[in-house]
């Protein structure tokens, strides 16, 4: 069946992950003297332990209501680890965050992604997001898609399904399931949808489950529907 909309992840599809920038234990005092004043309280590594103990002890109680994927809220983590972040502003929290979140990483849009994202457009496809993020992640996919000459609105707002908004992440069905039900409102059948995805279980299983097309973008997979962006082109030229 002809494709007519293509949803796609994020970290890993979209964008590439990358190691910290080699000054960001600089780029960490930095953050604090100029948010706060003062000398962070914790080493970047401190800092990550006590978010990543956080995280999963919010995560075990949720479990115990009976969310087995619970996505939490990024601000929520730091304000539990940093007391003072609380005192800020809601600019100033949003700002620290995204400096912050940018300090323990770099991004680039992936090779090709731009190629793809504007000949869909001029094919008038939909475009869908179902990604594990956070509010950040809306500011870093807009600023990377700007390096290619594209921006977000190339995405339809209602087919966007991020984890932070729903309390739930990926594989969990429910995301998925949104998706559907909202391409099927629009006379989409899910197999005229392609879910296009670097993980096999988050975003291809879980995806071909509620009966979508799909596409493992790694250039090693053992699916079928598989590989780089260049082959995803090459395949949607003859599936669109």
């Amino acid at each position: 069946m002809k494709i007519r909309a293509v949803i796609f992840d994020v970290y890993g599809t979209l964008m590439q992950v990358g190691p910290p920038p080699t000054n960001a234990d600089d780029l960490w005092q930095k953050l604090f003297q100029e948010f706060f004043q003062t000398p962070p309280p914790l080493r970047r590594l401190e800092f990550s332990v006590a978010c990543n103990r956080a995280i999963a002890l919010r995560h075990n109680a949720a479990q115990a209501r009976g969310i087995a994927k619970p996505e939490i809220l990024w601000p929520s983590i730091v304000a539990e680890v940093l007391p003072g972040f609380a005192r800020l502003d809601a600019a100033s929290q949003t700002e620290f965050v995204y400096r912050q979140i940018q300090i323990g990483r770099s991004l680039t849009l992936m090779a090709g992604v731009a190629t793809t994202l504007r000949w869909l457009a001029d094919k008038r496809l939909l475009l869908g997001i179902a990604s594990n993020a956070q509010a950040y992640t809306l500011r870093e996919l807009e600023t990377m898609l700007k390096t290619g000459g594209l921006n977000s609105k190339v995405f339809d707002p209602e087919l966007a399904y991020w984890s932070y908004q729903n309390g739930f992440s990926k594989p969990d069905p429910h995301g998925y399931q949104m998706i559907r039900i909202r391409l099927e409102a629009r006379g989409i059948s899910p197999n005229a949808a392609l879910m296009v995805g670097d993980r096999l279980d988050n975003d291809v299983a879980p995806a071909r489950l509620q009966g979508f097309q799909t596409w493992h973008l790694s250039p090693n997979s053992p699916e079928h529907q598989s590989g780089d962006w260049e082959k995803l082109h090459e395949f949607l030229v003859r599936s669109v």
